[in-house]
């Protein structure tokens, strides 16, 4: 498993070659496995096979070939729908129809497509994440028929790969990793962090293609733009609503 988590990659190309039924009741088993706010699971898995149902999604995903390519969609949603439920017939009456206990289910939920996304890569399928899933929230929600307290978070694609991408590169760990209290950069340690990054021919070819003079300017002026950051904010923000998260 070591080995598989530091050989990641996302896949964009993929076989159309159907998932044999006991490797995705296993890949679903591990997603289970995840660690889970008070052992509630606040998460629902929908899984999609089959090829009327991906092509209905496919739109809510950018039409990315990949999400009618591959056998098999995740979509992945917090979920207090059902725990509710089950205090309900049993004469306790919930109070997770809040913003908190979105974000423990978010939490949940996330935790759970990992394991999901580790154990497919474990079984030799590749598998990739779509942001696009808090794009178009509203109409997935409408396609999945999903009841209040049930939001999706994320997408994952699951399939045999059709290529075989460089691994993606990183940050190096010390960006990341802070020992006893957040440690905070100088000016200088950006620039060196982003170092290698930036100075990279693929990552420079990018900054060309678009026009600009440095890779931040990509993200903010043509990948993540203000204007598309807010819009998916309220967007989804306006779901969280008519979910039921912001009840109390």
């Amino acid at each position: 498993m070591r080995n598989t988590i530091f050989k990641h990659k996302s896949v964009r190309r993929y076989k159309s070659t159907p998932l044999p039924d006991d490797i995705l009741k296993d890949i679903l088993e591990a997603a289970t496995r995840a660690s889970t706010v008070g052992n509630m699971q606040l998460y629902s898995l929908v899984v999609t096979c089959s090829q009327q149902m991906r092509e209905k999604l496919a739109p809510c995903h950018f039409n990315q070939p990949m999400v009618t390519q591959a056998p098999c969609l995740v979509t992945v949603c917090a979920d207090v729908h059902r725990f509710s439920m089950w205090c309900r017939l049993r004469g306790a009456e919930p109070a997770y129809d809040n913003f908190a206990w979105f974000v423990n289910a978010a939490t949940d939920a996330l935790l759970a497509a990992q394991n999901l996304a580790l154990e497919a890569e474990y079984r030799g399928l590749g598998i990739c994440f779509l942001g696009t899933t808090i794009y178009t929230a509203a109409e997935i929600s409408k396609i999945l028929s999903l009841p209040d307290g049930v939001i999706p978070v994320t997408t994952v694609v699951i399939g045999y790969p059709d290529e075989s991408p460089a691994l993606t590169d990183r940050l190096p760990t010390e960006a990341v990793v802070h020992y006893e209290t957040y440690s905070g950069y100088t000016a200088a340690e950006i620039d060196e962090l982003w170092a290698e990054r930036e100075e990279s021919e693929q990552m420079k070819r990018i900054v060309a293609d678009n026009g600009e003079d440095n890779l931040a300017k990509v993200f903010t002026e043509h990948r993540y733009r203000r204007e598309d950051n807010l819009a998916i904010s309220r967007s989804y923000f306006e779901l969280l609503k008519r979910k039921g998260f912001f009840n109390n």
